[in-house]
């Protein structure tokens, strides 16, 4: 009898778990697409546990294998399934992340709906919970916890503390410039792949930017970080199985051990800071100086050590400064160097304004912000190459979008590169490099419309774009003064998605000396 009971146990068990995952598989999935069409929208047909996550494997994987004639347009080979389904379906449709419906939206008024109103639409923190340990910080937190964080950090990156990152900004370029100059020493012109000296560079600029004196113990963090992206973004290539995080597998361990490293080297150069606080020196213009210091303003003013970060956060806001302050520099760079590369007319005009505004002079805070040519380049970089192609959201809650009606658990895809690609919006030369659209500035680019978001829109904008501008103009001077760049034969235009938009095969370019 107990035997019997004990099967008939077994039995029930059974039943319950076959019945709870083929409702999580299956019968939810297929009731929140009936929905979604009978609200008249389109998409694929909802297919058991994968949904569209092999075809989309598959079109990236078809699409990264061969280069692309520079004047193709970058949507194909960038995002191949997104492009067929808006083709398909049109700007508003929905597709199938596993058994999640996500709505995908590439239309602009939607969009200022959607990032305008962040408490209703929250960022997506589903998936592989790995990328998470790359993502927290200010970019993961919601509602009340990120007005906090944006508080806390914003005065770090107000303009008058931007001016000490200036030569922080200098100092790396310029090694990197020489570096440059010792190969053309012998020769007029040299074969240079930028895209790896322009990573050591931007990685050198955050640690000094974040460290200040301390860049050396930076750039041992950093070394960290890259060893940890590289690891999650391995494992993100397979397909993720929840509950997979917690086996102790070897890949398992060696990123937990690299994160706890990293955190207590950050840690540790965080409580040396917080004692010399104590201590009443003030005198680090870094990052992390002015990150702290408004921690402490904000906890000396409520009184309360609550109302501030913990060090676990400030960690954290590290972390993300890094990831951040880096791939979003880079990649401007490398693809503003590219289109230069092209079309030299523009590098032409580019390095006469800096001639004009700097002459010998050392490049000053003052003299970058009146680059206009310069920034009417990166717009159109921007346009064209925008760090980050998509944003994505999640409702929590049954919500109203225009006239459909979102299920709790709803994901939703903001396609940034589609929208900066798109001809009705843009013209019939959209696909084509021209900084003069951007002539009288973005309002204007864009006849007011949101448009245009390499730095995503809404309250929880890039916080850090304006350095990342600094950066940039900084960097971009410099080259233009010492070196004009073509396009090498050896080039090969590959730009794919990592955590941003990257060259997959580099950039070689043929640098002369100026």
């Amino acid at each position: 009898m107990e035997a019997w009971y004990h099967s008939v146990g077994v039995a029930m068990i059974l039943v319950l778990t076959t019945w709870m995952f083929l409702k999580y598989t299956w019968f939810e999935p297929k009731k929140m697409e009936k929905s979604l069409r009978a609200q008249g929208l389109n998409g694929s047909s909802y297919r058991f546990l994968f949904g569209d996550l092999k075809e989309m494997s598959h079109m990236t994987h078809q699409a990264k294998s061969k280069p692309m004639d520079l004047k193709d347009d970058i949507v194909p080979r960038v995002s191949p399934f997104y492009l067929k389904s808006v083709a398909a379906f049109g700007k508003i449709f929905f597709m199938w992340m596993g058994p999640k419906p996500m709505v995908h939206i590439a239309e602009p008024e939607m969009m200022r709906e959607i990032l305008s109103n962040y408490l209703v639409f929250q960022k997506s923190r589903g998936g592989n919970s790995l990328m998470r340990m790359l993502m927290k910080g200010l970019l993961d937190t919601e509602a009340q916890q990120w007005v906090k964080h944006r508080k806390i950090i914003s005065p770090a990156f107000h303009v008058d503390k931007l001016k000490y990152m200036v030569p922080a900004f200098y100092v790396s370029c310029d090694e990197m410039i020489k570096k440059w100059g010792a190969m053309l020493i012998k020769e007029h012109s040299c074969e240079v792949d930028v895209w790896p000296y322009l990573q050591t560079m931007t990685n050198d600029v955050i640690s000094r930017a974040v460290f200040g004196n301390s860049f050396e113990e930076g750039r041992k963090i950093f070394d960290l970080q890259q060893q940890l992206i590289e690891l999650i973004l391995k494992s993100a290539q397979s397909m993720y199985i929840p509950g997979l995080r917690f086996l102790p597998t070897k890949s398992q361990r060696k990123i937990k051990d690299i994160d706890r490293q990293l955190k207590c080297e950050v840690k540790s150069i965080i409580d040396t800071r917080v004692a010399a606080m104590k201590a009443g020196d003030n005198s680090n213009h870094d990052l992390l100086g002015f990150l702290l210091n408004s921690n402490y303003q904000e906890i000396k003013q409520d009184r309360s050590r609550n109302s501030g970060l913990t060090t676990e956060e400030i960690i954290e806001e590290c972390k993300l400064f890094f990831l951040a302050g880096q791939e979003t520099t880079l990649n401007l760079l490398v693809w503003t160097m590219v289109m230069l590369s092209q079309h030299t007319n523009w590098q032409i005009r580019a390095r006469n304004e800096v001639l004009q505004v700097f002459g010998d002079n050392e490049p000053d805070f003052e003299g970058l912000s009146h680059l206009k040519v310069v920034n009417m380049i990166f717009n159109e970089v921007l346009r064209l190459y925008p760090p980050a192609i998509n944003i994505e959201r999640k409702v929590h809650k049954e919500t109203k979008l225009g006239d459909i009606m979102l299920a709790p658990g709803t994901l939703l895809k903001l396609n940034i590169l589609l929208l900066h690609h798109d001809r009705e919006i843009w013209g019939n030369d959209v696909k084509e490099f021209k900084p003069e659209r951007f002539s009288e500035g973005v309002s204007k680019a864009t006849n007011g419309k949101l448009c245009y978001l390499p730095f995503g829109g809404g309250p929880r904008s890039c916080i850090g774009q304006n350095f990342a501008i600094l950066q940039s103009k900084m960097v971009l001077v410099m080259i233009l003064r010492q070196f004009s760049f073509e396009l090498s034969p050896s080039y090969s235009h590959t730009p794919h998605v990592v955590l941003t938009l990257q060259p997959q095969l580099g950039a070689y370019l043929i640098l002369h000396k100026h």
